[in-house]
């Protein structure tokens, strides 16, 4: 699953809201040769059953489409059973799936969403409007669902006729379609909570049997958006990466996905197996709380963004299969201003802030973490170790999985977090940054921010929003309490005879329908 080039992002690159209404009607999806597996002439057969490892822990085991899904095998297997309405694609950021169009109106508040020709549910009933309100209305009423669409309320969600859903947002936003594409997941209308682990979707597979985060899952034959080549997949749960590398190299699996760097150069000499890499494809900030507690201050937060050694942290850390980070979150984004100056480590500089700001350095701060993905808790650690050259004592807390989002995550003081897409300024801002986001992870408000986003959100001339966007980044450079040290490549292990895995970046990564096996 290497990406070879970056996802195009409409706003900002002079293509505007008509060129990106028209590109968003070719179809399910984007196809791609296959390059990155090997056997660019082979051709593409039916039949075989792909085992794929994921990473997960019992104990933050979800059913739920819209539930928390800290499992990478959830993840995995709740995107193959349902459908989202629109998807990433590879030659523009957002293409249609369960929606087959949509279309804005005029002052960029109300969007109408035509659902795709012949979906129909698992059972074979057809998919309607009012299946897909019911469902957003379900994901919007989650403790999360602000975050997931923000600025759409649950009454301004509805159904206009049997094909046509109607979003209505409490301001203009031109990328409501790019929000659609994260866990917009379709269920039954009224389906009850107990039914929800064994509700129908409308994805390219079935599900077969489920054990305890291990899953079988089927070919959907009447799948609206194609044909699909695989017989089955098989999704195995792995609590770390190096036994999911392990069982790969051992042939247990075809597929270990988001491994990790470590076992990319552990596997590199291996001629059976492919190292598919997919650069700059997760951010692994650390979180500083802003709205109180000892990073409120804007100086403390600027002295720990100087502390951090950013060229060891991607060497050390991620085993150079990364790139250095500069403070802002969706560097793949055309938009994204490479122009802001990189900030590097100044200890000097750092000290006199702190000192400035009257830093309690007597004080040790915990920085908690989890083991939820390769390299995350060996960044706290490190970052830990080089915190110290500025005289701040960090110790290092390691959390299991349900501890840290139910009791850390939006809360902490100083914590990891991690985000697998880095595509759009603009998603990071809605759903992580502005003053009454859902996920505002530092508890960040910022008047000036706020406003510039709102104006970028309701401006289609690409040079006038260029500038908001860049304005968007300053602020977020200098005053968020985010501190990027870098962008993680994502690493894939897969047997030879895995053929056409899809390339895209974050939810790009699991569109598996496509993938088919040379044996």
């Amino acid at each position: 699953m290497g990406v070879t080039r970056r996802q195009l992002l409409w706003a900002g690159t002079g293509i505007g809201v008509a060129g990106m209404l028209a590109s968003c009607s070719s179809g399910s999806g984007d196809s791609k040769t296959d390059t990155a597996a090997g056997g660019a002439n082979a051709k593409p057969r039916r039949g075989g059953t792909l085992r794929v490892g994921a990473l997960g822990k019992a104990a933050a085991i979800t059913r739920d489409p819209h539930g928390s899904q800290a499992n990478e095998s959830d993840y995995l297997i709740i995107s193959l059973l349902y459908d989202t309405l629109t998807i990433p694609g590879d030659t523009s950021n957002t293409v249609p799936r369960l929606a087959a169009s949509w279309k804005p109106s005029t002052d960029l508040k109300t969007w109408r969403f035509t659902l795709a020709e012949g979906a129909t549910f698992h059972d074979g009933t057809p998919v309607t409007a009012e299946d897909v309100v019911w469902s957003l209305k379900r994901l919007r009423n989650t403790p999360a669902g602000s975050a997931r669409l923000p600025g759409i309320r649950p009454a301004s969600i509805k159904a206009e006729d049997a094909k046509t859903v109607v979003l209505h947002s409490d301001y203009p936003n031109a990328d409501l379609p790019l929000l659609t594409r994260l866990t917009t997941f379709v269920l039954k209308k009224d389906t009850k909570d107990s039914q929800i682990a064994t509700a129908p979707g409308t994805g390219p597979f079935k599900l077969d049997w489920y054990r305890d985060g291990n899953a079988r899952l089927v070919r959907n034959d009447h799948w609206y958006g194609g044909t699909v080549l695989l017989d089955a997949i098989e999704v195995k749960i792995f609590e770390s990466p190096q036994a999911m590398a392990n069982a790969l190299l051992a042939g247990q699996i075809d597929l270990a996905s988001n491994v990790g760097a470590v076992a990319a150069r552990t596997a590199k000499a291996r001629k059976d197996v492919q190292v598919l890499r997919r650069p700059d494809d997760m951010a692994m900030p650390i979180v500083m709380r802003t709205a109180d507690g000892p990073f409120a201050d804007a100086r403390v937060r600027e002295a720990m963004r100087l502390v951090v050694d950013r060229e060891a942290m991607v060497k050390q850390v991620l085993s150079g299969y990364g790139t250095i980070g500069n403070d802002i979150l969706g560097t793949g984004d055309p938009a994204f201003a490479k122009d802001i100056p990189q900030r590097g480590r100044d200890i000097a500089k750092a000290k006199k802030l702190l000192a400035e700001a009257k830093f309690d350095t007597s004080k040790t701060y915990e920085l908690l973490t989890t083991e939820d993905i390769a390299g995350l808790a060996e960044s706290a650690t490190l970052f830990a170790t080089q915190a110290r050259e500025a005289g701040v004592k960090i110790k290092v807390v390691k959390q299991d999985s349900k501890t840290f989002w139910d009791d850390t995550w939006l809360k902490g003081d100083l914590y990891t977090t991690y985000w697998g897409t880095n595509d759009s300024v603009v998603f990071f801002a809605s759903k992580t940054m502005l003053s009454d986001a859902g996920q505002n992870e530092s508890g960040w408000k910022n008047a000036a921010f706020d406003k510039t986003y709102r104006k970028a959100m309701a401006t289609t001339d690409a040079t006038e929003r260029g500038k908001l966007l860049r304005q968007l980044q300053e602020i977020e450079h200098t005053e968020s309490g985010y501190l990027l040290w870098g962008m993680a490549d994502g690493i894939d292990l897969a047997g030879s005879a895995v053929r056409n895995l899809p390339e895209l970046p974050g939810y790009g990564r699991v569109q598996l329908e496509k993938t088919w096996l040379a044996r």
